[in-house]
Parts: structure tokens; C-alpha cells; sequence
């Protein structure tokens, strides 16, 4: 029986993580005393203790518990933003690129971001394959649910006397800084990073990625989309739906509580919209991370997911 620790369980990835976990029988879920969770020794002791680690932690705290983490045996999956283009770690995206194969026998594994799940969903394989044109300058609109802004904003939403502009939702971002941005370009293999237009919702859990192309940003034709995604994503948690809307409208809410994402093209040949659809705390998140420690285990990849 494996043993798996998660550090930082007590947020809203850690706590999902733990809550897909509870229930399985082929792992030990180890934990430290909250009176030692800042201790650097006791903190060495049981990340190393661990077949798999998972990191839930802001980024300076997730590179400290690498360092501390000197097993050989010891895998790590880190959901933070610290080493998404650490050339040190494997890109936890095993559907896109051929890094199944390179999860499977890793030993440090960087959980990519919400956003950039369903950015990367879309665009990597336009550019795998040499279907965009070089040198494009993307835009992507990405909705979330508030719980991707952890407990503050959580918090913040559902205070009984909350901000009403909260009742709306917000574009943030605005700097084009957004940390995702980085992951987005690099695992795309963009020239460019694209315009990214994050907005947050008043809706618990979901997101809904869109991403504009005309005609001329092609090198196929927009009728070849379709089956492309299909092929594409064959296996794994992805998938493509011709048809994904509710009587003409696409909620960005549809797939809150799931561990899955499904990728649709609409428009026509002269502008085409593709969106991908997932919950943030899901396949943007918790879901991805027991996806990656369940493909380090060799099981079925959604064992324990809600698919």
C-alpha cells in the first residue's frame, strides 16, 4: 500500500484532493500534527516517509518542501505555480504531448494551472500537429468559479453582506501578467503569449476556456477541427463533443464536481470559436493531480475521480 501525504491540505485543492482520496483502499493517507506543519524537521521527516507527496502550497513554500524532499523514492506532484517551466519537472498534462510515457516514470511532476488546462486543451494540439499558422497572437477569455481564488475569496462571496459588484463577473488579470501565462506559452510552443482575459463568476465551481480564430489562422480547413480533437484525445480524461450547447448558450458551470474537461469547436469556416469545459477544482486542479498519481501507480487514471 502506498503511502501518500498532502501537504497543505487544508485548502480548496488540498481539501478536494483528500476528499477523492478518502475513500480508496490501495493507499495510507499520512499526516503531521498542526503544531508541526511549519517545523522544517518534522516536515523533512514525513515528506520523505511518503511515496507520493502532494504540494498545496503557495509557490515559496512548494519549492522549500522540494528542497527538503532528498527520498530518490519520493514522487512529488506540485499544484502550485513554482515549477510549471522548471525544466526539472514533467508538465502534468498526460494527454497532450506524449507525457503520459514521462509521468509515469517521474519523480517530480508539476500540476499545470486551471486556465492554462483549457488554453493548452485546445491550443497544443493545433501546434503539435502544425495546424495554426506561425507567429499568431491568440486572445482567450477563461470563466471561473470563485473557489479558484482559495478561501479569501471564497470567503469574500459568500459573506452575507458582500460587495453587490461581486454580483457580476469581473475581468482581473488586467496587467496581461496573469501567472499562468508563462505555462500557457511555453507547453503550446506559441512565439507569442496570447491576450488572456480571466474572469471570475458568481458561481462556486466550473470554467469554460474560449479561444477566437478566423479562417486564415488555420493551415486546414475549420471542417477538420472536429475529427482532429477527436483523434487527438482518445484516451485519457479529455474529450471532444460535437454538439455541447444548452439550447444555444454554454455554461461555464456544466462541469462543477467533475474531474473530466470536454473541448468543442463551433462557428463556421470563416470564424470559429473552440471552447473547452472543466471544473477548476477538478480537471484544472485535484482531479489533474490524482490523474498524475494514478498514472506513478499504474491504475486505471480515473480510479477515485468523478468522471
Amino acid at each position: 500500500m502506498k503511502k501518500v501525504f498532502i501537504d497543505g491540505s487544508a485548502g480548496t485543492t488540498g481539501l478536494r484532493i483528500r476528499e477523492r482520496l478518502s475513500g480508496r483502499s490501495d493507499i495510507t493517507l499520512l499526516t503531521i500534527p498542526d503544531e508541526l506543519r511549519k517545523d522544517p524537521a518534522a516536515k523533512a521527516e514525513i515528506l520523505n516517509a511518503a511515496d507520493i507527496v502532494f504540494l498545496c502550497l503557495p509557490d515559496d513554500a512548494a519549492r522549500e518542501a522540494v528542497s527538503l524532499t532528498v527520498n530518490p523514492e519520493t514522487a512529488v506532484i506540485d499544484t502550485s505555480t513554482a515549477h510549471r517551466t522548471d525544466e526539472r519537472f514533467v508538465y502534468g498534462f498526460p494527454e497532450v504531448g506524449g507525457r503520459r510515457s514521462l509521468i509515469a516514470k517521474s519523480k517530480r511532476i508539476a500540476n499545470p494551472g486551471c486556465h492554462a488546462s483549457g488554453f493548452i486543451a485546445l491550443i497544443a494540439p493545433l501546434t503539435e500537429l502544425g495546424v495554426l499558422q506561425d507567429g499568431l497572437f491568440l486572445t482567450c477569455v477563461s470563466l471561473t468559479g470563485y473557489s479558484g481564488g482559495g478561501k479569501k475569496m471564497i470567503a469574500q462571496y459568500e459573506d452575507e453582506n458582500r460587495d453587490p459588484l461581486l454580483d457580476a463577473p469581473r475581468l482581473y488579470g488586467l496587467p496581461q501578467t496573469h501567472k499562468h501565462l508563462p505555462e500557457m506559452q511555453k507547453i503550446c510552443g506559441l512565439g507569442n503569449a496570447p491576450a488572456f482575459c480571466p474572469i471570475v463568476s458568481d458561481h462556486y465551481a466550473g470554467m469554460e476556456t474560449i479561444i477566437p480564430l478566423n479562417r486564415q489562422d488555420l493551415t486546414i480547413p475549420a471542417a477538420e477541427l472536429p475529427e482532429l480533437y477527436r483523434e487527438y484525445y482518445k484516451t485519457g480524461l479529455v474529450r471532444y463533443v460535437d454538439c455541447a450547447d444548452e439550447s444555444g448558450f454554454l455554461s461555464a458551470g456544466a462541469f462543477a464536481g467533475r474531474d473530466d474537461m470536454q473541448v468543442s469547436v463551433f462557428g463556421g469556416e470563416e470564424r470559429i470559436v473552440l471552447t473547452a469545459r472543466f471544473d477548476n477544482l477538478g480537471k484544472g486542479a485535484s482531479g489533474a493531480a490524482i490523474q498524475n498519481m494514478n498514472i506513478l501507480l499504474g491504475v486505471d487514471e480515473t480510479t477515485g475521480l468523478n468522471v
